[in-house]
């Protein structure tokens, strides 16, 4: 289905990929993977001709057709959510335009133009359903409805959605076309728990073959059958899931250690012979023997530092009283619109909450009236005494100064800090000495996500309000963050739509529903196996 040989590409002095080869058979799942800068996006844009390469192949089988989600929303006004994706269907979409088109010219044509156009309206009405173009409207409503569209918001005009839900239009587009080679760059960013879980069974179940990047761990353990890692400008295939993945490359840097420690002990012993003997003119040709072959000896080289893992450590925070926030009877609207009714919720010293819900229930709502950002129409709610409080949303990126520098971002939050302090801690946040200067403006999501971190969490708070924290973040600052945060000693209530992340951090759950919250004591593994929902492969 592809096939990529010799390809050799560079951004400046920057070498993304080095006599890179990879063969991708019909019907493979495959999880892309790699750090941030190693180059899968640009591998996208190298398959589908957006950018080209002088040397090495890219193909595939003529007439394929190939579908690619990169997140670009483009312009969408005038139609509804489903015209929208009908007309971002690829040739399906083009069909149905110019099938239109000739319509109009049969009803003027007569004699020989009559006979050419119905012709050609044939010829396209074949094609169009070929490609199944007289159900395209029926499969762009099924995956709307399950990226989360009510049918409200499925005939809203386009042009009034807010840009993650643009992005899901865009996203339903590619998905409608039904390519038979399908590239991913991050499809479940925007999504809730509910549109992730139904992504991961359409993508499981696509007859055609899928190519992705995606840093949800557990959506990748249920979709993807190869990983592809971009490896130092190399391609390398792993057969299995992400997980699988990671066990062979830890069982592989472990050998590659014990390789290289040998070889170093193999190195000083034959050094040792070496210089114990050189002077002495009975042994002084056997040591030069020796020391020649060493010298031509194959270095082995240790496992790559890049792979060494980040490490955010969290200073223990300053202890707090008991309740933390307690709410009895919590009502909220906005017009018609019932957020809540009769809410109540009690977090303690200590607990982990994590709250859950579709679109519209109300989880950000519920944040920010916890954080007194807005009012509640009725009820008691308040937060406790000796509360210092830590907010962590996607707009808080945005409030980086973009002139500033990543260092000074932190010294201006802390301006009486020492300097190798505030230097360490970033360094805890995957910021080298080479990114010090770098302007925020300069930075991905992933790297203001991370700065924007490092600030909140160099003298935390004791109660963490985050939502959505790991969206942006790679897998392997996401692991870190969820390392960090796993003995962080505070009180943390959060949304995430990361399954990985939710399990292994709550301890309690509430679930917003029909106006009113659902608890679980038991953590996620406790709400999943009680009530089924969210479950991966469901």
């Amino acid at each position: 289905m592809l096939s990529i040989t010799g390809l050799d590409y560079a951004y400046g002095s920057q070498i993304l990929f080095d006599d890179a080869s990879l063969k991708v058979e019909t019907g493979w799942k495959v999880g892309l993977i790699g750090p941030n800068g190693s180059g899968k996006s640009t591998l996208f844009r190298l398959v589908t001709g957006r950018e080209h390469s002088e040397v090495g192949d890219i193909s595939m089988p003529n007439g394929t057709r190939l579908g690619y989600f990169d997140q670009q929303t483009g312009e969408m006004s005038g139609c509804d959510a489903v015209e929208q994706a009908v007309r971002s269907a690829g040739r399906v979409g083009e069909l149905r335009t110019e099938m239109a088109a000739a319509e109009d010219a049969l009803a003027s044509a007569d004699g020989d133009a009559l006979e050419r156009a119905m012709t050609r309206y044939s010829r396209l009405q074949a094609e169009f359903q070929t490609l199944g173009g007289y159900e395209v409207e029926a499969r762009a409503k099924e995956v709307l409805a399950g990226l989360g569209f009510s049918p409200e918001r499925m005939s809203q005009d386009v042009g009034e959605l807010s840009g993650g839900w643009k992005m899901r239009v865009t996203l339903a587009g590619i998905l409608v076309q039904q390519p038979e080679l399908l590239l991913l760059d991050e499809p479940t960013n925007h999504l809730d728990l509910e549109s992730i879980v139904w992504l991961e069974g359409f993508i499981r179940d696509y007859p055609g073959t899928v190519v992705m990047t995606c840093h949800d761990h557990e959506f990748m353990n249920q979709v993807v059958d190869r990983i592809v890692e971009i490896d130092e400008g190399r391609l390398r295939t792993f057969p299995g899931d992400y997980d699988f993945y990671l066990a062979q490359r830890e069982l592989e840097d472990k050998q590659r250690q014990a390789a290289y420690e040998r070889q170093q002990g193999h190195i000083e012993r034959e050094m040792k012979w070496i210089n114990t003997f050189r002077a002495k003119a009975r042994k002084a040709s056997a040591a030069q023997s020796r020391l020649k072959r060493l010298e031509k000896l194959d270095k082995l080289e240790p496992p790559r530092s890049r792979r060494q893992r980040l490490v955010f450590r969290i200073p223990e925070p300053r202890r707090s009283g008991n309740d933390i926030f307690v709410a009895e009877e919590l009502a909220k609207a906005f017009g018609e619109h019932v957020v809540f009714l009769d809410l109540d919720l009690h977090v303690r010293r200590g607990e982990r909450w994590s709250v859950l819900g579709v679109n519209g229930a109300g989880k950000t709502t519920l944040l920010k009236i916890m954080l007194g950002e807005l009012g509640a129409d009725d009820g008691v709610c308040k937060l406790g005494q000796g509360l210092e409080v830590g907010y962590f949303a996607q707009h808080t990126t945005e409030q980086l100064h973009p002139d500033d520098s990543v260092f000074d971002t932190m010294a201006s939050a802390f301006p009486g800090a020492g300097i190798g302090n505030l230097r360490s801690c970033l360094a805890c946040f995957g910021f080298d000495e080479g990114d010090m200067d770098k302007r925020t403006s300069w930075l991905s999501g992933g790297e203001k996500a991370r700065l924007v971190l490092a600030r909140m969490l160099y003298e935390p708070p004791n109660f963490l309000v985050l939502d959505e924290p790991t969206n942006h973040l790679d897998v392997e600052s996401k692991q870190a963050l969820l390392d960090a945060l796993a003995s962080y000693k505070g009180t943390m209530v959060f949304v995430s739509h990361d399954r990985h992340f939710l399990e292994a951090l709550s301890t309690h759950v509430l679930e917003l529903q029909e106006g009113g919250g659902k608890i679980w004591y038991g953590g996620y593994r406790d709400y999943v196996e009680s009530t089924g929902h969210y479950a991966p492969g469901t």
